[in-house]
């Protein structure tokens, strides 16, 4: 099972991706948790003590790799590089074991133009294209809120693209612009999943904002979340058997149509 998890800056992202990481390898299988999003949280959201997450260092900022695979100098312009770098070592040479789940943080482009052809963002392409095509474990890609990493030939590799939400109207249009986009490259499953949900008229302004999107889960504005951010903790560690079937059943849905 492929699959890629955005939506809006701060509506729980890494928390979703976190908790099916965490929710797969359980099963036993062999699971890659990307973190594709510039504001990387993954890892905190995985339970990584904060001493290894500072050991981290993004594959955006591996200077001397990306120069050896794209044959091009990092941050010099009006270069002449490979456009399909050798990519198919990076995941299992630089992800971060952590239990039972393996992490790769993408990291971003941190200098003016990082969203044209320049090497750091073709090595990153390309290594999206790769662990999504060509590897055969589980995969979790957490992205930041659109689907700028993907393309339409990524795309054909993952079984669904889940937008988290929030009950607020700017969550609700990013979504829809996720959708639009995705449909445009060829996204073929999307679904919705409502994070900090309070209230029943919260629950109410989502089902109503999608009415035509396979809804997956409610999650609920919980304590128990807040308080494993606080304290360093993984998502699942501690959580009530109650909050844990809310994040069985999307996981459970999920492979009921995958």
């Amino acid at each position: 099972m492929k699959i890629a998890i955005t939506g809006k800056g701060g509506v729980g992202k890494s928390t979703l991706s976190a908790a099916l990481a965490l929710l797969l390898a359980r099963q036993g299988r062999t699971v890659l948790a990307v973190d594709a999003d510039p504001d990387a949280n993954l890892a905190a959201s995985l339970g990584v003590p904060a001493d290894e997450r500072r050991q981290m260092i993004p594959i955006s900022r591996q200077i001397a790799l990306i120069e050896e695979r794209t044959g091009a100098k990092v941050g010099r312009s009006g270069q002449v590089f490979k456009l399909n770098p050798d990519v198919s070592d990076i995941a299992d040479t630089f992800a971060w074991r952590h239990g039972d789940v393996s992490l790769l943080v993408l990291g971003a482009v941190e200098r003016g133009g990082g969203g044209c052809a320049c090497p750091e963002n073709v090595l990153l392409k390309a290594l999206v294209s790769d662990v999504v095509l060509n590897r055969d474990e589980a995969l979790v890609l957490d992205m930041e809120a659109g689907i700028e990493h993907l393309g339409r030939g990524t795309t054909r590799g993952v079984d669904v693209m889940i937008v988290v939400v929030e009950p607020g109207q700017r969550s609700v249009d990013t979504a829809r612009r996720v959708f639009e986009l995705g449909g445009q490259i060829g996204v073929h499953r999307f679904g919705v999943v409502a994070n900090k949900i309070a209230t029943p008229e919260d629950e109410a302004f989502v089902r109503e904002a999608f009415p035509d999107k396979e809804l997956l889960g409610m999650i609920p504005y919980t304590e128990e979340l807040r308080s494993a951010d606080r304290e360093g903790r993984s998502v699942l560690d501690g959580m009530s058997p109650e909050l844990l079937a809310r994040f069985d059943g999307i996981l459970e849905k999920l492979e009921k149509c995958s």
